[in-house]
């Protein structure tokens, strides 16, 4: 499969792009002068990395990245509130998601494999996550896309894939906050099917439903809900997503969705155990070429590497029964991709450039290194729990020697590479300064609150040479050519434009290096991973009666089921069990539910301001019955009242 991206450069910039290639070559003589001094400088290369702080800014790159209404307390004080509009032209609810890069367009296939990602780093190494109080970055982190994704998915076979139109959102350099493109949302649906994107949306649902698991089991089951309609719709109606909306194939054309099905239904296993889902990867592997591809990249639009890795976690723990067989062939793929990462493969491998990294596609590949070196740490791990080793044509393959060489490709990102810099936007002392990204290219609306338009954006700030106003603090560029040169210039877009996609995998790989090589090395000074809380939750073993009045035969218990840090905020995740304590039945539940901050689920809203009622399917409470409802939010817990029932 191959993956392209594109993002165009009005030619009104050409003019001062050439007259600055004029004063390159005035000033070449000077410029060798200087490349010689720089090439013997190799402290920074030297320098153990520092896998937590590169951690935390990964989170932060993350949050520059949000869309919608940002919550007060954000660590990226230069961005704000953007988007506030989606949807409405097509009168549906869409704020909230990401932006795919340095552009201001809501792609969904790469937004999606980015929560996927950021979910499977969250599930492979919570203990490693919490241990480096990062948890609950990592579940906002998730949660910003889930959300998002749960709005956008309206009707069991229909997702709206895209916000925003790339064409005319390239013609124009301006601030998020200061946008004048169309914001034109397109949808899939029975008639314009997207395999590919509803596959990939389904295995970000059931990855993040796990992830989530352990801290809001009822979020958990909601978006294992979506994630099981999304996965019969991208089945059931088959067809490449772009097709549907030729809007996005310039920028992100799908060579396939046979992978996301796959995907899709790998993930659904892992996240239900239910058999079906196994054996749909069974059946299909074959027709789907998830047992026959042999693949060299792992990216938001090839998932078969992926895929293999994940059934070969199955077939190592003996999971499989009858499919034993089938698996073995996914594994045998699965090896194939380590193995030529590894340059084991018989001649059959991923490219290096000179200096160790590995190189798959010229245009950002920097997404490609950061996607495989994830996916090999989680294979090492997997062999190193069944107590297995990598067999490749070049000979057996220890666990710790995969992660010796996944060690590499971090070291490289973060500086220990020919040109000692840092591709890790604010890691370390030499980084990109001139990010090929709009927000970070033009003065915050804070510093210069006046709107900056299309052209006035290429001329004031595009083209200008300076570094940019705002650091993007860790945003992964599209980083170095084949033979390691690169060119910081905002201009030079395949190689200074970061992505969520590269930066997500980057969570899971990050958290495990740190736990294996973080106690080795002091902190780098200005590092922030532990200026954060720590994560904490608790499960009440005595219940906490509620102090909210209840109903004469109604009565309430109050507990907390868990708690977390995000920031200066702290989160509770409120369980209410209300019991029919009388000798009757009784329905029509009547529900005031005051001062409610934070999303609930359990009860339906009726027409009436904060006033609730009980589900379709539960509308009566027996003698002795109870049910329960649950709700998270910040600060203090709602106040819970019964407004009227009746007796039946």
């Amino acid at each position: 499969m191959f993956s392209y991206k594109r993002t165009n450069v009005p030619h009104l910039c050409l003019v001062y792009l050439n007259s600055e290639a004029i004063m390159k070559t005035l000033n070449f003589g000077v410029c060798l002068i200087l490349v010689g001094l720089l090439t013997i400088t190799v402290e920074a290369a030297a320098a153990e990395s520092n896998y937590g702080e590169a951690l935390d800014k990964t989170f932060m790159f993350l949050e520059a990245q949000r869309s919608g209404k940002l919550p007060s307390d954000r660590r990226v004080k230069w961005r704000g509130d953007s988007g506030l509009k989606d949807g409405s032209l097509q009168n549906v609810e869409l704020v909230g998601g990401y932006y795919d890069a340095g552009d201001h367009v809501k792609f969904g296939l790469p937004m999606a494999f980015s929560v996927t990602m950021l979910a499977w780093g969250t599930v492979e190494y919570r203990k490693e996550i919490t241990n480096l109080n990062q948890m609950g970055h990592a579940l906002w982190a998730i949660r910003w896309g889930t959300d998002y994704f749960i709005k956008a998915h309206t009707q069991p076979n229909v997702l709206w894939g895209q916000v925003g139109d790339g064409n005319s959102d390239h013609y124009c350099w301006e601030r998020a906050e200061d946008m004048t493109t169309p914001r034109t949302a397109f949808k899939l649906d029975q008639d314009h099917p997207g395999s590919d994107l509803a596959g990939e949306t389904a295995a970000a649902l059931a990855a993040s439903s796990m992830a989530f698991k352990p801290y809001n089991s009822s979020y958990s089951d909601l978006l294992l809900i979506h994630a099981k309609q999304l996965f019969s719709f991208a089945d059931r109606f088959r067809g490449l997503y772009d097709d549907s909306i030729p809007s996005a194939k310039q920028f992100y054309k799908s060579s396939g969705y046979s992978d996301e099905l796959l995907w899709g239904a790998a993930w659904l296993f892992r996240a239900t155990g239910e058999e079906q889902y196994l054996k749909y990867v069974v059946d299909n592997g074959a027709y789907m070429g998830g047992t026959g591809l042999a693949v060299k990249e792992f990216s938001w639009d090839n998932k078969y590497a992926g895929v293999q890795i994940l059934l070969s976690k199955v077939l190592m723990e003996k999971k499989g029964g009858g499919h034993t067989w089938t698996l073995k062939q996914y594994e045998a793929k699965a090896d194939y991709f380590a193995c030529a990462c590894l340059q084991k493969n018989d001649g059959y491998n991923v490219q290096l450039t000179p200096g160790g990294l590995m190189y798959v596609h010229d245009w950002n590949n920097m997404q490609y290194a950061s996607a495989a070196s994830f996916l090999l740490a989680v294979y090492s791990d997997y062999l190193s729990a069944a107590n297995a080793k990598l067999t490749c044509p070049g000979g057996q393959v220890q666990p710790h020697e995969i992660l010796d060489f996944v060690k590499s490709q971090a070291d490289y990102i973060l500086g220990k590479n020919p040109k000692s810099m840092s591709y890790m936007v604010g890691y370390g002392p030499k980084y990109p300064t001139q990010v090929h990204h709009r927000g970070a290219s033009i003065a915050s609306i804070s510093v210069l609150p006046s709107p900056v338009s299309c052209i006035q954006g290429f001329d004031a700030w595009y083209c200008r040479r300076e570094a940019d106003p705002n650091v993007i603090h860790g945003a992964l560029v599209g980083g170095p050519d084949r033979n390691d040169n690169f060119n910081d210039e905002r201009s030079n877009y395949e190689q200074t434009e970061p992505t969520i996609s590269a930066s997500a995998p980057l969570v899971g790989l990050f958290s495990k290096l740190e736990s294996l090589y973080g106690n080795t090395r002091p902190n780098h000074k200005g590092s922030t991973t532990n200026n954060h809380p720590t994560l904490t939750y608790q499960h009440l073993q005595t219940p906490v009666p509620s102090s909210t009045p209840s109903g004469e035969q109604i009565k309430f218990v109050h507990s907390i089921t868990s708690k977390w840090n995000v920031g200066k905020t702290t989160y509770y995740r409120h369980k209410m069990t209300m019991k029919n304590t009388s000798q009757k039945p009784i329905t029509d539940v009547k529900l005031m539910v005051e001062e409610l901050t934070g999303p609930i689920w359990g009860l339906s809203p009726t027409t009436v301001k904060n006033t609730y009622e009980l589900p379709q399917w539960l509308r009566v409470l027996k003698p002795g019955m109870d049910c329960s409802f649950v709700y998270v939010q910040g600060g203090p817990q709602a106040k819970v009242s019964v407004l009227s029932y009746q007796y039946r």
